[in-house]
């Protein structure tokens, strides 16, 4: 057993790093948000509507800055963006400590959402998939298990939150963020398999190989790839997808205190909600390997995720406990591929080379919808005394998510034509020489035209004694 453990590619042991991290920034930040809104509320005065502004605010922050992130973890590497990303985010956590303003808790959320961005999923998500390709389906999938898992530091997070207090559970993210992120990326985390003389996917070198090189990935640039139709569609339907699922992260709780839910009994759900991700991401992850279109399999997903959306709306007067597991059901298998869809989307369509770059452009994107969601959704409960408009913008969103999926599929992909191409250029090249026109003379000899000049056939040499001969 040991000797296995020894034996086993090094990607293996990134990718539980890649887990734990997953699960510590995670639970730390996305799966807490809602539990902030009640305390402040009620030690500030702020409305919720203002509240959740800030939380708004910080995503379009987080949306504009992954452009850059991406392009940092591309030319300097995941590792080190996610020592410096882990300094600064914990800089952040104690300035948002210290907020006794709404506009302190704008500015200061905003600049830890900026920060995070180069600790958190963008460096995850270039590292794995730079240390897999055949196996990236299962790895991401392992690795978004990892998101669920921080699930479970919402209960945890509420009973600081409640019993000692919401400044206390920033300077406790700050230091749980530490202890973990720093010593990942200063020992465990690498760049690449060639740092430790490893092929992608523990594949074995040739016998009398020379050791492995740093691969030269290959892909288009995001200019190149914002020039393409493929990346405008996916934008849009990864927009509206995240909307919806992002959506419910950020008012879940909210709405579950406006059905009369407690907060223990919240956190109760949530955990569950983690742990059937634990179970629906790496099979999907594994599953994906086997599917033809992604695509199509996000179109899927949708439809579950807005099934389940439905029945929340319909049945939870009626009889509210069936409502809440027919919906997590469906929940779990929608959102099953949430994490794991880009990194499986982008790099067949555009491949790897700037593939943080891209995938950074594409969050900005994204944001522009996202950052909405917690400004609507508390404009919506304080205007209307309820989230049932919420549900119906959620499907909507849904169902465009669908038909943006759908149109992805059937468009070509850029970077495989391009690598097709590469492989039927000197194909091409050589099949056009052998068509050209070929001449034959007299004596023999061949003439094949090459670069358009036709080869004359050199006389042959007329010996002297030969001529006087015949004289």
């Amino acid at each position: 057993m040991i000797t296995k453990l020894r034996n086993a590619y090094y990607g293996w042991y990134l990718l539980i790093a890649a887990v734990i991290g997953m699960a510590i920034a995670s639970g730390v930040s996305f799966w807490v948000l809602g539990y902030y809104v009640t305390p402040l509320e009620q030690e500030f005065g702020w409305s919720r509507t203002l509240l959740q502004t800030g939380i708004s605010v910080s995503l379009l922050v987080s949306g504009l800055a992954s452009p850059l992130a991406g392009k940092v973890v591309d030319r300097w590497g995941p590792r080190r963006s996610i020592i410096w990303g882990t300094v600064f985010t914990c800089a952040s956590y104690v300035l948002l400590a210290t907020t006794s303003s709404i506009l302190e808790w704008y500015l200061y959320f905003a600049i830890n959402s900026f920060c995070r961005g180069f600790m958190f999923y963008i460096p995850f998500q270039v590292l794995i998939s730079r240390w897999f390709d055949r196996k990236r389906g299962r790895a991401v999938g392992i690795m978004a298990m990892g998101f669920s898992l921080g699930g479970f530091l919402a209960a945890p997070m509420q009973q600081i939150i409640d019993n000692i207090g919401w400044d206390a559970s920033f300077l406790f993210a700050a230091a749980v963020l530490a202890a973990v992120f720093l010593p990942l990326g200063l020992f465990i985390v690498r760049n690449h398999p060639s740092e430790k003389g490893l092929q992608v996917d523990g594949e074995h070198a040739p016998a009398g190989a020379s050791p492995p090189q740093p691969q030269q990935l290959g892909g288009l640039t995001v200019r190149e790839a914002i020039r393409t139709p493929n990346f405008w569609v996916i934008a849009l339907a990864f927009a509206t997808f995240f909307f919806a699922m992002f959506g419910w992260m950020f008012n879940g709780t909210p709405v579950y205190e406006s059905m009369g839910i407690s907060r223990e009994t919240i956190s109760l759900l949530l955990t569950l909600q983690a742990v059937g991700g634990l179970i629906s991401r790496p099979t999907f992850g594994l599953l994906a390997e086997r599917i033809p279109s992604i695509e199509l399999a996000s179109v899927g997903l949708a439809a579950i995720m807005s099934l389940g959306m439905l029945i929340l709306l319909l049945l939870h007067d009626a009889n509210l406990t069936l409502a809440i597991v027919l919906f997590l059901c469906c929940w779990l298998v929608g959102s099953a591929g949430g994490p794991v869809l880009e990194p499986l989307i982008l790099p067949k369509t555009f491949g790897l080379a700037h593939f943080g770059a891209i995938m950074g452009t594409l969050f900005m994107i994204e944001t522009i919808g996202q950052f909405l969601v917690p400004t609507v959704g508390g404009a919506i409960y304080e205007l209307t005394g309820s989230y049932n408009l919420l549900f119906i913008v959620n499907v909507g969103c849904l169902v465009l998510s669908m038909l943006f999926f759908g149109t992805a599929h059937f468009l070509s992909k850029p970077w495989q034509v391009r690598q097709a191409l590469r492989v039927l250029r000197p194909v091409a090249t050589r099949l056009v020489a052998r068509m050209e026109p070929q001449h034959q003379f007299g004596n023999g000899t061949r003439a094949v035209s090459t670069n358009g000049k036709s080869a004359e056939p050199s006389s042959p040499p007329i010996e002297s004694g030969t001529r006087q001969g015949q004289g």
